[in-house]
């Protein structure tokens, strides 16, 4: 149940990443919100009080999540664009 929120927080920051144009400022934003939202989903799930370890994996968990939402997101739009 605490690895809910760095997926949440990897979507919010999948869809915020594809309204960027640019594929670099695109790539920088995913990387700099990754960690923030790592950072926060270990301070939130009181794992950053045992040990700093635990960010490890969460800014990974939400980097994951928000290129599968990037990815998931292409794929719609551009199947909705095929058909049309």
């Amino acid at each position: 149940m605490n690895e809910i929120f760095p997926v949440l927080a990897g979507v919010l920051v999948g869809i915020i990443a594809m309204r960027i144009a640019s594929l670099r400022v695109r790539t920088a934003a995913i990387i700099l919100l990754s960690v923030v939202f790592g950072i926060a989903a270990s301070a939130i799930s009181g794992e950053l009080a045992l040990t700093w370890e635990f960010v490890l994996v969460d800014i990974p968990l939400v980097a994951i999540s928000s290129l599968v939402t990037v990815f998931v997101v292409r794929r719609i739009f551009s199947a909705n664009v095929a058909h049309r």
